[in-house]
This record gives C-alpha cells, structure tokens and sequence, in this order.
C-alpha cells in the first residue's frame, strides 16, 4: 500500500506490480502530485519561453529576428496548462490503471501495523490492511512563517499560486532567496511583472558555491528584478482579499519607497515541510509532523517489523523529483524482495541502497543563466575532512561557448579529492549547463579515476569542452 499518488508513490507501486505485488495507492489530491501540477513541471514551462528568446538574442542573425520582440503571457501561460493537464489527472489515473495499480481516494492514515484507515471526499471510511508494506510518499509542503503579523489575511502565494496562476501580477513581491524564488522571480519578470526580491540573508542560493548566486543575481538584476539581501518581512496588510499587498520591511538596502513596499502578490518561498502531520504517525509510536527517518533501503526507522517504509520529500534526504523517483525504485525492489523472502543488499551500491542520494544528487537551478550542481560544495568538503582543491574555469574561455552565444558567461568548478583522485563535486553557471550536469554525475557517483576521465574527451565544440580545461587543473 502506497500513500501518496506523486511521481514517488507512483513508482513505488510500478516497481512493487512489476514484481507481482497487489498494490494500492491512496490519494486524496491530483494523481501526478506536486510536481505535475504545481512544481517541476509548470515552473519550467513557465521558465523556458524566456530561456529561448535570450538564448537566439544571444545570436548575431537571431537576435535580428527576433528584434525586441516580447513574450506573449497568454501564449507561455497557455501552454503551461497543457504541460499540467489544465489540473486534471485523467491520464495519469488511466497509467494506473494500466499499469494493474488499484487507486483509492481520500486521505490515508496509518491505523496500525500495515494498516490504514482511508476518509473518502463524504466523509466514509474504509480500512484496508496491507499483507507485506506500507510506504509513505506524501511528500513536502510549503512552509509559512508563524510570527509575520498579517500573513495570513494577506493570502500569499506559495509554489503552488505561484506556478498556476491565470494572470501575470502588475507587481510581485518574492520573499526567500533559494531555488523557488529565484526561480518564479525570473519566470514573472520574463512575463512583464515588476518583481521585488527580497532576501533575509548576503546571498543567493545558500547550499551551492558562492558564484552561482553571484551570477544569478547579476541576471536577475540584468533583467530588471530589483533584488534587496538582507531583509526582512516585519508585517503585512492587505484591503479585501484582492487588493495590494502592503509590506513592511527592515531593510538591509533601503527600497525608493522607504520600508514599506506595495505589491499586487506576495510569494513566500522560504522552505517547505513534510506532509506527516495528519497521516497516523502517532499510531505507529512516530511523531506527527516529522520527517521520517530511513535508512538507505528508505525503510522507516523507529518502527519494529520493517513494513513501513517512506520515499521522496518526506525523509528529507533529498527533496528533489528525481531523487524521490530514485528512492522509489529502491523502495519498490526492497519491499519485493522482502516479500519474497529474499535478504537485501544493502551494501553501498546494492539494488537496495539510495547511497546516490549522499554521494551526488543532481540538480539544476533553471534561471537565466542556468545553474547545474551535483555533490559537495568546496565548503562542505572542507567540512567533512577531505583533503580537496577547487578548479575553476570561465565556461566562455572554451569554442563551443562561444560559439553557443555571443559573449557567453559563465564559470564552472569541480571538487577535487587529492587523495582518491577523483571529483567529488561539480558546480557549472551559464546558458545551457543543465545538458551538461549528467556527464558531471556519471563523474562523482561513478567516482572515475582522473586517469580515466582524461580519456573521456568531449566532441569539439561543444560547451562540455571545458571538462578538458577542468581536467588540466585537476591533473596539475
């Protein structure tokens, strides 16, 4: 039984019928979950009309096409709705249906050992045992500070406003500096928003290398968001439920309109929690509202009998779609072979270890320009006792940029471990870097020698030449 019908819990249950298990999944929202409605899948529909017009304005004989021409809203809004179904999970309910997934609605609680107590839209009950596991994959929500005065009567947006809205705001207040702000901040400006970012710390995208934020915000800057560090939200009023927000600020870099700031919308981005509050944890001696703690098989710990088990957002290893989808295929494979009578192998790289998750998981930042990481920082290398250095290279230095752009900027830095000699994290920022965040992944998860890697050459010229000037400086 799987609770939570996202793209986890999806492939939970592809991964457990695979292995002919019955399998049922609870959901009381849209099948596809927040990434197909009010995630990954709108905010890069939303993201990539603007990444297209700038990258042939970057051009010579493009950029004269395309002139100053400005993008239709209700066009890129438009087919935002398609990539979420207009918010109808028609067809992913019928992909189970295929796939020999059984799908019960409502809100599941766990009422006991493999148990769960389901409350459908009427408000009726069912409860329904499972004969091998549960898993829990309800994922994460958007988390609101509790002592801004006025928050709450204000109605700001989260991820989810954010992604679907029907209109582009007149003016848009962002509150937090990671990826979620940073990333609607550049989707609504590109739409004709006047966007303020307002952020409580020195820096943008705190968990990356220092530069990606600096880049990132000289792009936002470029393209006319008015970006302000440290401040800090003290208050909000709102007239009725439609009019003008009104900020308050303490404001580290004083605005025009001194410390009160007036915005159509106000979308908080500033951390999300998980969906644990109401779903039982209690009955299973858990703490309502926490993260579930795994271990690499993502089976739940703190829970005698290894049946429950929790994948994606909710165990806080990594809050990414594609490493939910990843734990997932662990997941499903772990509670297969249990069922089967079969012992794990959870050694590092076992069919039943998410080792992944700590050794690199990738991510891509799609604002303009782009930002691709995957494992450690220089920082947190340091911090876990290896002996590494930084290599660095200006992305635009190399044929393949150029020619991808005129003027193209960018900058791209490995971490190398001196004593295994191989690269333990890559960070890349500009144009176009995400198509090259994969070959940095086979790199650190794979942990291939330095010698190796020397002789993996990139085909000229592309932008994925400057893994040779890396190479260099790793090598000497």
């Amino acid at each position: 039984m799987v609770l939570g019908a996202g793209p986890t819990g999806e492939n939970v249950a592809d991964r457990t019928v695979a292995a002919g298990l019955r399998t049922v999944i609870v959901e009381a929202e849209l099948v596809g979950g927040e990434c197909s409605y009010w995630a990954c899948m709108p905010s890069k529909a939303l993201l990539r009309p603007a990444a297209a017009l700038d990258d042939a304005r970057a051009v010579g004989g493009a950029r004269e096409a395309v002139g100053g021409g400005q993008l239709d809203a209700a066009a890129v809004l438009a087919r935002r709705d398609s990539f979420t179904s207009h918010w109808k999970d028609d067809g992913q309910v019928q992909w189970l249906r295929d796939t020999g997934i059984e799908l019960v609605r409502g809100h599941g609680r766990l009422a006991g050992v493999r148990t769960v107590a389901v409350e459908a839209d009427d408000g009726t009950e069912r409860v329904l045992t499972a004969r091998h596991a549960v898993a829990v994959c309800t994922g994460s929500r958007p988390v609101l500070p509790s002592d801004v005065p006025g928050l709450a009567d204000a109605h700001p947006w989260t991820n989810r406003e954010a992604t679907g809205s029907p209109t582009v705001p007149g003016r848009l207040a962002v509150v937090g500096g990671g990826v979620v702000g940073v990333e609607m901040a550049c989707a609504w400006r590109a739409l004709g928003s006047e966007v303020v970012l307002l952020v409580r710390g020195d820096a943008l995208l705190p968990r990356m290398e220092p530069f990606a934020g600096e880049l990132v915000a000289e792009g936002l800057r470029g393209a006319g968001v008015d970006l302000h560090f440290g401040t800090e939200v003290t208050s909000l009023e709102r007239a009725g439920a439609t009019g003008p927000v009104v900020l308050s600020l303490n404001d580290g870099e004083r605005l025009t309109e001194g410390e009160r700031l007036s915005a159509d919308e106000v979308l908080y981005a500033t951390g999300r929690a998980p969906r644990t509050a109401d779903i039982g944890l209690e009955q299973v001696g858990l703490r309502p509202g926490s993260w579930l703690d795994v271990d690499d098989s993502c089976t739940v710990l703190g829970v005698d009998g290894e049946w429950l088990y929790a994948a994606g957002d909710v165990n806080h290893r990594a809050l990414l779609t594609h490493q939910g989808k990843y734990q997932a295929r662990i997941t499903g494979a772990a509670i297969a072979a249990r069922a089967q009578g079969r012992a794990l192998d959870t050694s590092r790289w076992g069919a039943h270890s998410a080792s992944a998750d700590l050794a690199g998981a990738p991510q891509v930042v799609f604002t303009q320009p782009e930002v691709a990481a995957v494992g450690l920082t220089l920082a947190a290398a340091e911090r876990l006792g290896l002996r590494v250095k930084a290599v660095d290279q200006e992305i635009g230095d190399v044929a393949g940029a150029s020619l991808y752009a005129d003027g193209y900027r960018g900058r791209a830095r490995v971490v190398f471990d001196l004593d295994r000699e191989v690269i333990v994290g890559a960070c890349l920022v500009g144009p176009a870097v995400a198509e090259l965040l994969h070959s940095a992944t086979v790199a650190v998860v794979g942990e291939v020698p330095i010698d190796r890697l020397w002789h993996a050459v990139p085909a000229y010229p592309t932008i994925s030449e400057v893994w040779l000037r890396l190479l260099e400086g790793c090598r000497g």
